[in-house]
Formats: C-alpha cells, sequence, structure tokens
C-alpha cells in the first residue's frame, strides 16, 4: 500500500514532532516515521535545559526564536511541558573564568544580543545561596530555565497528531529513495511517498545524510545524567559551569539532577548504552565541591540517552545542498532540546515557503562540503 503526503519526517524526537507539529499549522499532511517510540533517546532523556545561555553564535538567533515559542508552550501544545523559567546561572569558578565571562557578554552586546548578563558575587548569591564562597561571579539569562523532556516530546507528538500528522511509531525508515519528484520510504510493510523528505533522525541523520550523498562528520555519543535523593530546596535556576562540566537543576519534590557532558558508551545499533561510573564520580565530586549542602544527598539513578554529535557542535539544519526536496535537522550535539520547538516553526517556513527569517546560514550543511 502506498500512503501520499506532504512530507515525510524521518525521527520522533522533539525536533522531528515539532517540525511535523509546525507543518500542520501550515496547512500541509505529514507522516513521522520512528523506529522505536517518540522522546525514546536523547530527546526524552536529556536534562531538560531551556538554554538560550552560553551558545554558539552561530545558533543565538535559533534559540531566541525558540525561547519565544517555549513561553507560549501552553498555548501551542495544550500541556506546560514542565516549563519553568528561573533563569540559568553560569558561574565562574575563579577571577580568571570571571574575565572570560565579561568578554563573552560585552562581545554578545556588539553584535546586538543582550540576553546574558554579567553579574558579581553579591548577584549570584542572591541566585543561588548555596554556591561555594570563592566563587566571584558569572553570567545570567534570565528567561532560561528547564522543562521534562519525555513530557515535551510527547505532548508535541500528540498536537501533531491531532492536527493530522500520520504517526508511525516502532518501525523503520528503509529503502529511502527519490522517484523522479517524490521522496518514497518504506516502513512496515506500507511505502510513503511525498515531495518534501526531513532527515530529523537523531543519532540516526549522519547514517541517512551519507546515504544520500552528502556526509557529515558526526560521531554517536552518550551524556549521562544522575538524579539524587531528596534534600531542602536551595536552588532554582539552572547552573552550569565554565570550566568543569556541570549541569545542575533542582525539582520541585528536593531531587536534584546531575549532567553536564560526560559520555557513557553508545550501542547505536542496539539502542543500548553503558555508563561511565568514574566520570560520574567526577560530576558528584563537582557537584560537592561548589554545594556544601549537597555532602550527604545521595545518588539514586543514572542514565544516558543516544544523541549525534558534529565535528564542530553545531546542529545541521536546512535545505540540501544537493537534493530537491530534502531538508536536514540532526547533530544538535547536546544542546538541541530547547532549540526543538523553534526549530520546528523555521523548518517548516522553509518547507512551506522556501525561506526564513531566523539566521541559520552557519548552521547549513554546506559547511562541510569538500
Amino acid at each position: 500500500m502506498t500512503v501520499r503526503a506532504d512530507a515525510i519526517i524521518v525521527g520522533g524526537g522533539i525536533h522531528g514532532c515539532s517540525t511535523a507539529l509546525h507543518l500542520c499549522l501550515r496547512g500541509l499532511r505529514p507522516v513521522l516515521i520512528e523506529k522505536d517510540y517518540a522522546g525514546r533517546h536523547a530527546s526524552g532523556v536529556n536534562a531538560g535545559g531551556v538554554r538560550q545561555l552560553a551558545r554558539h553564535v552561530a545558533e543565538i538567533p535559533l534559540s531566541i526564536r525558540s525561547m519565544d515559542v517555549w513561553e507560549g508552550i501552553q498555548e501551542l501544545v495544550g500541556d506546560d511541558c514542565g516549563f519553568d523559567s528561573h533563569g540559568q546561572v553560569l558561574v565562574a569558578e575563579d577571577d580568571e573564568e570571571l574575565d572570560a565571562c565579561r568578554s563573552r557578554v560585552a562581545d554578545l552586546n556588539l553584535r546586538g544580543f543582550t540576553h546574558e548578563e554579567l553579574i558579581d558575587a553579591k548577584e549570584l548569591r542572591r541566585l543561588v545561596p548555596a554556591v561555594a564562597e570563592t566563587c566571584p561571579g558569572g553570567v545570567v539569562s534570565r528567561r532560561d530555565g528547564a522543562a521534562n523532556p519525555a513530557q515535551t516530546t510527547t505532548a508535541f507528538r500528540r498536537r501533531a497528531e491531532q492536527l493530522g500528522t500520520i504517526v508511525r511509531e516502532g518501525v523503520a525508515a528503509t529503502n529511502i529513495r527519490k522517484d523522479g519528484q517524490l521522496w518514497r520510504i518504506d516502513a512496515g510493510g506500507e511505502t510513503y511517498e511525498a515531495p518534501v523528505l526531513v532527515n530529523a533522525a537523531g543519532a540516526w541523520g549522519g547514517r541517512i545524510a551519507a546515504a544520500l550523498g552528502e556526509p557529515v562528520p558526526v560521531e554517536t555519543v552518550a551524556p549521562m545524567l544522575m538524579i539524587t535523593s531528596r534534600v531542602p530546596e536551595f536552588i532554582r535556576p539552572v547552573v552550569i559551569l565554565r570550566g568543569r562540566k556541570l549541569s545542575f537543576k533542582q525539582f520541585a519534590n528536593g531531587t536534584v539532577l546531575i549532567g553536564g557532558g560526560y559520555l557513557a558508551t553508545p550501542y547505536q545499533d542496539t539502542g543500548e548504552t553503558v555508563l561511565d561510573w568514574r566520570k560520574l564520580q567526577e560530576s558528584a565530586r563537582t557537584v560537592w565541591e561548589l554545594f556544601p549542602v549537597m555532602r550527604n544527598a545521595t545518588v539514586v539513578r543514572a542514565w544516558a540517552g543516544i544523541e549525534a554529535r558534529t565535528a564542530d557542535d553545531l546542529p545541521v539544519l536546512g535545505p540540501s545542498a544537493k537534493h530537491e526536496g530534502l531538508f536536514h535537522q540532526f547533530g544538535f550535539s547536546l544542546h538541541g532540546f530547547q532549540l526543538g520547538p523553534g526549530t520546528g516553526a523555521v523548518m517548516a517556513e522553509l518547507i512551506a515557503i522556501g525561506n526564513t527569517n531566523t539566521p541559520i546560514d552557519g548552521l547549513r550543511i554546506e559547511r562541510f562540503a569538500t
């Protein structure tokens, strides 16, 4: 059986689901194909950071666009997605790091970006009272925050389906080919065809791009996270570090989520990961040193999610440089969750009208052309 659609999206993470939703809002009828289930990998098990803070300048416009969507998330998907906006704080651990923060904020201001604000030791302690007394300041992005990744991805998937997306989960997209003006894909005993194909396959996006003649230097990684026992409330913003690896968030129930980029060993073909407990120990030590209030907490659980990291740590986003009707949306390199809502809107613009006012020139696949 052959099913015709306006677009085929491969990958049911936050990016694929967001693109499906925004295409529906533009009157198009996409099909979304996910080999597992929506949010099974990186999109459903990440730290949930909704962060403009400390991004590469090439993706700041996309991050700002996405933050506008986040602030209306309830109206868009009918779910608050667990989103809070208590800010994110980058802590400088010494004067040298604070000088680097000062230079960073000054450079962004010259470029017209004002979302990052330099703070001194007094303001740092007002925002994060429990931080070590030796920290001299840092940077805050006050609109930032965090959300529940699994809840968010599910909400986008559900809303996209309500608006007309054909969702196929538990079936792999195979035999991707171009036949005249149409892309065709086999999945679960059916063939889907459409003039548009979106490669939003996450850690598997590089394989699809390479098979279609557009190889990208990308590796499969598995960032690890830990959740602790409950401790009395002591922090509201999300905290990250400049020098050492740390992402730190306390939930309303008192538990604390610890991440920051230490990697497990991924097994892409089976979708499994093996944790590196020595690296998790380093992460726990950083928390122990920076937040004395955490020294009696215990680690309850740890996990990792599989995703793709490009050679320059920036996503591949935009139309193919080789094939008409092909669009890439993968390689978000451990920091794609916040970008998902806005990226879907941008992709829908590119597909429906052929352009977008959100600058993405530094993210296009052409940057890897030889």
